[in-house]
């Protein structure tokens, strides 16, 4: 092949690159409420008025800011430089990417959030990714939100599988999105996707990218060993480890046997070609 191969990393955010949720580091101790007292808010008006959780959260976000604290999208993205990560996770992307080149492939890290989308790109690893899908605001002339424009929920998250696949990146472009494309002329094959979350809220995602031969794991921290566990057996993903992205870690050594295998598989799809090429 002329080109390199290009694999897809797609991570959430919450509870799998970082072990909290974004707006437990600044927004909810800025209201002077504990994070428990806020998401119980959240569920209550969740269950209230038969609202999507995204979307109740997004409200009351701009509902109990009110005479509290002035949010605006400059504001949201300072906060997400207050962020903590998983050990490891900010020096993660320069060696899996070192890993891939060495291996004859290029490398595209996409974020698939139920967050904050301007969060997200306060934090010190923004830059690492091609794109960020998650949550966003509409914002009025003086950048306050106003009202959500986007929700992205465990369902919905799994158009942005489809968007990498096809290379449809922009999130206007829905008649390109749904638009027949054969296998073959998709940008990056499900077989060159991994796809890393943490809980129930990534099933659909794990399970797309996991049955169309792409490859999806599960982290965890101590007290979520069970869950992962139960992930795995029940065939919605294909590994689990450690919430640990330091060197050396079992995370790196699982994701780095995954690029092995799509650097064998391509290889092999390689002559493939050039021997039905040669046929003809």
């Amino acid at each position: 092949m002329s080109h390199k191969p290009t694999v897809a990393i797609m991570y959430d955010f919450d509870k799998t690159l970082s072990p909290g949720n974004m707006q437990e580091y600044a927004f909810i101790e800025g209201l002077g409420m504990t994070p428990a007292a806020f998401w119980s808010k959240c569920e209550e008006l969740q269950m209230a008025n038969n609202m999507d959780p995204i979307l109740a959260y997004m409200y009351y976000m701009v509902k109990a800011s009110r005479g509290k604290m002035v949010i605006t999208r400059d504001i949201f993205r300072r906060q997400g430089a207050s962020v903590k990560f998983f050990d490891g996770v900010e020096s993660w992307f320069g060696r899996v990417n070192a890993y891939a080149s060495a291996a004859g492939l290029e490398i595209e890290h996409y974020i698939i959030s139920s967050g904050i989308k301007e969060i997200i790109e306060g934090t010190k690893i923004a830059g690492a990714f091609k794109r960020i899908y998650a949550a966003e605001f509409c914002y009025d002339e003086d950048n306050v939100p106003i009202w959500p424009a986007m929700a992205v929920n465990y369902t919905s998250k799994t158009q942005f599988l489809y968007r990498i696949n096809k290379g449809v990146l922009d999130v206007n472009d829905h008649d390109s999105l749904n638009e027949y494309t054969p296998d073959e002329k998709r940008r990056i094959p499900f077989k060159n996707m991994i796809y890393i979350g943490d809980g129930l809220t990534d099933v659909p995602c794990m399970k797309l990218c996991k049955v169309n031969g792409g490859h999806s794991i599960a982290v965890y921290t101590k007290d979520k060993r069970k869950e992962a566990n139960d992930l795995i057996t029940q065939g919605r993903v294909n590994l689990v480890a450690p919430a640990d992205y330091s060197e050396g870690s079992e995370l790196e050594t699982k994701v780095f046997a995954i690029i092995d295998k799509i650097k064998t598989h391509n290889t092999v799809l390689s002559y493939h070609l050039k021997d039905r090429e040669q046929s003809k």
